[in-house]
């Protein structure tokens, strides 16, 4: 459950994308603070002390600024795009006794026995909106998930540890947590090579057409062989 937490801030005058880039590098953060039908009031706040009240869980602040103080919810926390360090922070103002609507982490309880069976957890959404009393808002919403076979799914209709005076305002069959079936990748069938082409039937003629003729006979020895030398 929210603890109230004592801040302070300074008024700055000074807007825009560079003067906030400045403020940066001196180690501040700059803020607004707005809601009430109150002009939004833009303030720099030192940035350890954000840092410390942000990843302290605390939602609702008791905000000194120039000497007046007064209530304000933690609405929005803008983070750098590795989340290493925290650009921007908007305050909205409340009342002790006033019902605010705000996102709240989802916390997963207990092993789904359906993972242990093959399946695969998912978490389609991980926060939940929510309406209470801005002294009350929880830190975050439990989700029991110990009865999960495959198939099996929480909805919000089936949520039944919300603290007293929380009420969810996200359609009641909306799926928070369900157990699937595993997603199966076939590998894709190659087709075997189409057969070589059938060698032809018989061997190709040769040019022309018909076989060559055997060739002629041999030629006949030219005339008879030189008589002998006569005899001395």
């Amino acid at each position: 459950m929210s603890h109230i937490v004592k801040v302070t801030g300074k008024s700055r005058d000074k807007l825009g994308t560079a003067t906030a880039r400045r403020i940066r590098q001196q180690g501040l953060v700059p803020c607004n603070v707005y809601g009430h039908k109150q002009d939004a009031a833009s303030i720099v706040m030192d940035a350890d002390m954000v840092n410390s009240l942000v990843r302290s869980g605390a939602r609702v602040v008791d905000l000194d600024v120039g000497g007046k103080s007064e209530k304000a919810l933690i609405k929005d926390v803008q983070w750098d795009t590795f989340s290493s360090y925290i650009m921007h922070v908007d305050f909205l103002r409340v009342d002790v006794d006033e019902r605010v609507k705000i996102d709240v982490p989802l916390q997963l309880k207990g092993t789904a026995p359906g993972v242990a069976a093959g399946g695969v957890l998912e978490i389609p959404h991980h926060h939940v909106t929510i309406e209470c009393l801005a002294i009350e808002v929880p830190d975050f919403i439990l989700v029991r998930v110990a009865h999960l076979n495959v198939g099996d799914a929480v909805h919000v209709s089936d949520l039944q540890d919300l603290p007293e005076g929380v009420k969810v305002l996200n359609a009641p069959e909306m799926v928070l947590v369900h157990v699937i079936e595993p997603k199966v990748v076939l590998e894709p069938v190659v087709a075997p090579e189409a057969a070589a082409a059938a060698p032809a039937a018989g061997a190709a003629a040769p040019a022309g057409g018909k076989a060559a003729a055997p060739a002629g006979k041999a030629a006949a020895p030219a005339g008879k062989a030189a008589a002998p030398a006569g005899k001395k």
